[in-house]
């Protein structure tokens, strides 16, 4: 596939996400944080396994057979979920949306210099941690900007 065309799947899927978040965070409200979570698993567990049933290709190794803390990213899903829930009514969806992205970039960074959890290692730049000064500035303005209009 080609790499520009992933990177827009990939922007396309964090839109996606703003827009789960602002439609949870809704239904949250409405019936609590642990049941807009549990509808969300749910729903995800019967299409994927669906996906699972008709498209995925067999392989030589099961969940079973892996490495045990690879299956723990899997409770790191239900931590965003829930906290989302929980923030997105309370700070909305653009700033829960770009906090998210903060911690993302920034764990992301470090990651990538150490090399952590088997992937390749990929040095910290000038330019990497201008992007996340950069971003991290963006949250506070419109944090800020939100707590005027409070």
């Amino acid at each position: 596939m080609n790499l520009f065309v992933l990177l827009l799947l990939v922007v396309a899927a964090g839109a996606v996400l703003s827009v789960q978040a602002a439609i949870n965070g809704r239904l949250g409200q409405t019936v609590g944080v642990l049941r807009s979570s549990l509808l969300t698993f749910t729903v995800g567990t019967v299409t994927t396994g669906l996906l699972i049933v008709f498209f995925e290709p067999a392989h030589g190794l099961t969940l079973l057979d892996m490495p045990k803390w690879q299956l723990s990213g899997a409770l790191f899903g239900v931590v965003y979920m829930m906290v989302m829930v929980g923030a997105v009514p309370r700070i909305g969806t653009a700033v829960a949306t770009v906090a998210v992205i903060v911690g993302q970039l920034g764990m992301g960074m470090l990651i990538d210099n150490f090399g952590w959890l088997g992937n390749p290692a990929i040095e910290l730049s000038g330019s990497r941690i201008l992007a996340m000064a950069c971003l991290a500035l963006a949250l506070v303005f419109m944090y800020r900007s939100n707590a005027r209009q409070a």
